[in-house]
């Protein structure tokens, strides 16, 4: 039994990330010795390269204006542990929190000694206790699932959802899902199961094939946007984004969105959507004034995040080549006249050679920066992959960014990128100043 909340979570930590037999007999087993609790819970599964955070916001941002009790599940954390495992908005409590884990740990411990089913994961494990946590003691209406990695093998792939959605597919994590696009898209659509609908924004033909031929197999119905659902039309304006959004059963003109960039109106989009679909095929109660409240009230920390005004200074968490693009999209799209300044950190294991090409066709400067994780890239081995004349290696981010604000105009925009875990620790920072 732990007795405080870091005991709890240092436990947590001090497992392994990833399983060494892979597989989901390990959570099944779990679940089991606790009375199966994800079967008391009506869920959406969610899955993607990119932009899952962010759907996943927007939902519950539409859910919770309706008056509908909203958990989710997500990952990483950009402020706190517990901001993982939330309803509402609000993150478990560090007592609930130690409570859950003292519940879990004895089952855990169990496993750790059966050789054939092998020791539960750090991320095996918190998707446990995120189920126990909403079926035992939080009893929200709805919850949001997130998966971590994949799909097909993904620890969160227990459940059965009322809906499944696909963000998109990009290139991440390919020494675990594959280094084709097929294969990546393989592995998300593991998460479609018989009779669930899935709502999808696949961009690569070839990955919808894979995607349309698990949805055949399955039996369901797929709503890919551009085909059954549409952006009509799509501008931007001061403070994010309005379009015009179609589906098989409503029309909604003028939807005004405060997060920038055109991947977030797709983004939007697919929430739309699957609100749409929860209300026509499960009666559910979302007028069209919550849903256009609940997405122009919706942020989400760490994507395209103003953390200062002057210097006007913005952190996202592109950490992939897909990521990258959609950053200088929406940089295009809504700072095209500015001087950009880039900080940028990244983890050794990305396509970093893509990642720091898309930064040198649209960054004026670039201060390439170390920073405290065990899979970080050197900011020695990051600027050599840069051909942009301007660059500078840095071995911690305050001392880039004191030399770019030292320098800058006062119309300059500041931008900090290249891992979710890396914007994590400079917005505690930035934010304490």
């Amino acid at each position: 039994m732990f007795t405080t909340v870091d005991e709890a979570i240092n436990w947590l930590h001090s497992r392994e990330r990833f399983g060494i037999k892979p597989g989901l007999k390990r959570m099944k087993e779990m679940l089991e010795q606790l009375g199966n609790p994800e079967r008391r819970l009506k869920m959406i599964h969610i899955a993607g390269t990119n932009g899952k955070g962010s759907v996943v916001s927007y939902l519950r941002h539409m859910f919770q204006e309706a008056g509908h009790e909203t958990a989710t599940f997500t990952s990483p954390y950009i402020e706190s542990f517990n901001e993982r495992i939330s309803v509402n908005g609000t993150p478990i409590s560090d007592e609930h929190l130690l409570k859950v884990v003292n519940d879990v740990k004895p089952i855990v411990d169990n496993l750790d000694d059966n050789q054939e089913i092998g020791k539960p994961t750090e991320f095996e494990i918190l998707t446990v206790i995120s189920i126990q946590y909403f079926a035992r003691i939080a009893y929200p209406d709805i919850v949001l699932f997130e998966t971590g990695l994949g799909g097909r093998l993904d620890s969160t792939n227990v459940i059965h959802p009322m809906l499944s959605i696909i963000t998109n597919i990009g290139y991440d994590h390919m020494d675990i899902l594959g280094e084709t696009i097929e294969e990546i898209a393989s592995e998300k659509a593991g998460i479609i199961k018989s009779g669930v609908p899935v709502i999808a924004a696949v961009a690569q033909q070839e990955a919808l094939a894979v995607i349309e031929a698990k949805v055949n197999e399955q039996q369901t119905k797929l709503y890919q946007l551009g085909r059954e659902f549409q952006i009509i039309e799509s501008d931007n304006v001061k403070n994010g984004e309005t379009f015009t959004f179609q589906s098989p059963f409503v029309t909604l003109e003028n939807i005004e969105i405060s997060m920038k960039g055109p991947h977030q109106v797709r983004n939007a989009s697919l929430a739309l959507m699957a609100v749409d679909y929860m209300k026509r095929f499960y009666s559910l109660i979302v007028d069209e004034q919550d849903i256009r409240t609940g997405l122009k009230k919706t942020s989400w920390p760490g994507r395209f995040e103003v953390v200062k005004e002057k210097p006007l200074t913005i952190l996202d968490g592109a950490h992939n080549p897909e990521g990258i693009q959609a950053l200088k999209n929406t940089v295009e799209r809504h700072y095209k006249e500015h001087n950009v300044h880039i900080i940028f950190a990244a983890m050794k294991d990305k396509k970093l050679s893509e990642m720091v090409s898309l930064l040198d066709s649209f960054a004026d400067t670039i201060s390439f920066v170390d920073f405290d994780f065990p899979r970080a890239a050197a900011s020695t081995d990051l600027i050599e992959l840069s051909k942009v004349k301007e660059k500078q290696a840095f071995a911690h981010w305050s001392e880039a960014y004191q030399e770019v604000v030292a320098r800058i105009g006062t119309e300059d925009v500041v931008l900090v990128t290249g891992s979710l875990y890396f914007i994590s620790d400079v917005r505690k920072e930035l934010y304490r100043t």
